[in-house]
């Protein structure tokens, strides 16, 4: 079962949305993200537009199961996956604009804080939703080797850049959720991180359930 709760017309429209969709060509756990984020936008583009890397889900099941630090580029992301995390795994979340830094020229204060939170937590799952800048910050640090997230989530739109920090993060061989192209919002990442964490929590919460 779910975590989330969905009222009647939430149900409705999923089946409209399966309906439209029919056929597909993604495993039952991608096309669970796919719908929540088309369900969240209603933009059926998204359909062809998600691209999940080999591993992408299970290695971010694995990770939020085991209560792994998510690090987020903005606020609107964190206030979106805090009430869904506090009901499953309770997982840490840090913000990137949140977070202090020295003032610097070359990078925006979003990119400096997601630089700053990588380096303090290498192996945790990042959520890019809007900053492009922070986007590929985190790539050259996984290019650079500095850092192994579990997954990376990078949702942001754009026309200059966003495409291109999106295409580096799928060379970079990281497990990754990205959206292809100029399209993408914080409301498609937080569709993608609660989606995951229902396929986590009913992969892994049974467990934790017994042992509370």
């Amino acid at each position: 079962m779910l975590i989330m709760e969905w009222h009647v017309t939430d149900a409705q429209s999923l089946a409209m949305i399966d309906r439209e969709i029919g056929e597909t060509v993604f495993s039952p756990a991608e096309y669970e993200i796919v719908r929540r984020v088309i369900y969240q936008t209603a933009d059926f583009d998204y359909l062809s537009l998600l691209r999940f890397s080999e591993r992408a889900l299970q290695s971010g099941a694995a990770a939020l199961a085991a209560r792994s630090t998510l690090v987020v580029d903005v606020p609107m992301v964190q206030v979106g996956i805090v009430p869904s995390l506090q009901d499953t795994f309770a997982n840490p979340v840090y913000c990137s604009t949140q977070t202090i830094t020295r003032p610097q020229k070359t990078k925006t204060q979003t990119a400096w804080g997601m630089e700053t939170l990588a380096k303090r937590y290498p192996e945790a799952i990042f959520v890019v939703g809007e900053s492009q800048t922070a986007l590929t910050a985190l790539v050259e640090l996984v290019e650079e080797q500095d850092i192994k997230p579990a997954l990376v989530i990078g949702t942001p739109a754009g026309f200059i850049g966003a495409d291109v920090a999106k295409e580096r993060l799928h060379d970079a061989q990281i497990p990754h959720i990205t959206v292809n192209g100029r399209k993408g919002s914080a409301v498609v990442a937080v569709a993608i991180v609660n989606g995951l964490l229902d396929l986590a929590w009913q992969a892994y919460g049974q467990s934790e359930s017994g042992a509370s």
